[in-house]
């Protein structure tokens, strides 16, 4: 009798904070999204509820509690999304890790499409907004350029070829999580975390995307964007000394 192999396994890291008017929302695109995974994979959802002081901790129990394949971890003081997906990634069990934002601005269904970019060359797979056959939809201007400068300024400094550094939703293998430590507690950790694994060695490859502005509730991005700046100009800095001097990041 022939065995079944045992299927790969993907877990779902979705940081939360303040998110009560789109919880249902997450719900409703977000499950689709799992159902069409588990064809292929065994997969994992980890719900980290940072700090919220809303009712977002009691939707999640109420639509997740009971789904022996989630976990619901509680921050008990607002941490920012840095340390949120480091709690998150620490309980992360799946041979490959995705990391996907609550407020469904990239839609649930790309994590699909993007594991099947995942090649036995590919240590990352990322969403790409800025790629030339990228989209964004209705976000303030002046988010699209920050992010998009910072963008050009990694890839000049780098020379690595993808257009989008700083967009959160991406898939993992489990060794890039294990191996690449970031420590910035913000919005930066998302790039600081990309930046590292490239520096590191670790192949990339972008998903050219849709962004959509968020419908329901209002950015946690608690940075102004002076210090913004300043963050990205600290991470470039010490990428470019990494390049010219091979420094350690």
């Amino acid at each position: 009798m022939t065995q079944t192999a045992a299927k790969e396994s993907i877990s779902i890291v979705i940081p939360c904070y303040n998110e009560e008017e789109g919880i249902l929302n997450l719900v409703q695109k977000l499950n689709p999204a799992v159902a069409q995974l588990q064809k292929k994979y065994e997969v994992e959802l980890i719900f980290v509820d940072d700090g919220s002081i809303d009712h977002t901790n009691e939707l999640l129990h109420q639509y997740y509690g009971k789904d022996q394949n989630a976990k619901i971890i509680k921050h008990e003081k607002n941490k920012n999304l840095g340390a949120a997906l480091r709690t998150g990634f620490q309980y992360a069990s799946g041979n490959f890790v995705a990391a996907l934002d609550s407020d469904c601005t990239y839609s649930p269904q790309l994590i699909s499409s993007m594991m099947g970019l995942m090649d036995e060359k590919t240590d990352i797979v990322t969403v790409s907004p800025y790629h030339p056959q990228g989209k964004i939809n209705n976000v303030p201007a002046y988010r699209i350029f920050l992010s998009k400068s910072a963008s050009r300024l990694y890839r000049m400094v780098l020379r690595y070829p993808i257009f989008t550094y700083t967009a959160m939703v991406r898939v993992y293998r489990r060794k890039v999580i294990e191996n690449v430590k970031f420590d910035a507690d913000n919005f930066l950790g998302v790039t600081e975390l990309l930046v590292k694994a490239i520096i590191k060695g670790y192949t990339v490859k972008e998903m050219p995307a849709e962004l959509n502005v968020r419908k329901f509730g209002v950015s946690k991005m608690k940075m102004i964007p002076v210090k913004i700046i300043g963050s990205h100009f600290s991470l470039l800095s010490q990428a470019f000394r990494h390049k010219i001097f091979k420094k350690t990041l």
